[in-house]
């Protein structure tokens, strides 16, 4: 759990909630986290592994990660309020609308805040802001799950 007491965690406090690794970790840095929602950092990097491609000349973080990016920062938030240890799944993505184009360089304040809860699963909304502006929002399920549960036949 975090030991910053406005609910701040560091990457390796964030490691321990979720199973990403770099360079799929779209989360730098927890700022604050409270009972049903997170406000998460990430600062997008030239070199992304996404960004090779995704318009050459004019660099733009893909949508689909921005989106990821909420997801994450959801997964630490719902990880951190289950009782028992198992691995954050997203199982649904709605009413993705983007506003603002985020480009190498930029950091993105990532807002989380769980609408519905039921058992292990988790309804959340997420606002993605860059700056003062909101670059995209989007609204998500996650189900935290045993590792046994998520493999598949």
């Amino acid at each position: 759990m975090p030991t910053n007491p406005s609910g701040g965690m560091t990457l390796d406090e964030i490691k321990t909630l979720i199973p990403h690794r770099e360079p799929m970790l779209l989360i730098d840095e927890v700022i604050q986290r409270q009972d049903g929602s997170i406000v998460c950092r990430r600062t997008f990097r030239d070199n992304e592994f996404f960004l090779q491609g995704h318009f050459p000349e004019y660099p733009l973080v893909p949508g689909v990660m921005l989106c990821e990016a909420a997801m994450q920062a959801g997964a630490v938030l719902a990880a951190g309020m289950c009782e028992e240890a198992g691995i954050p799944v997203a199982t649904r993505l709605t009413d993705a609308r983007f506003r603002r184009m985020v480009r190498p360089g930029d950091t993105v304040e990532i807002h989380v805040e769980i609408s519905e809860r039921s058992a292990n699963v988790f309804f959340m909304r997420a606002k993605l802001m860059l700056g003062e502006a909101v670059a995209a929002r989007c609204e998500f399920a996650c189900m935290i799950t045993k590792p046994a549960d998520a493999q598949t036949p």
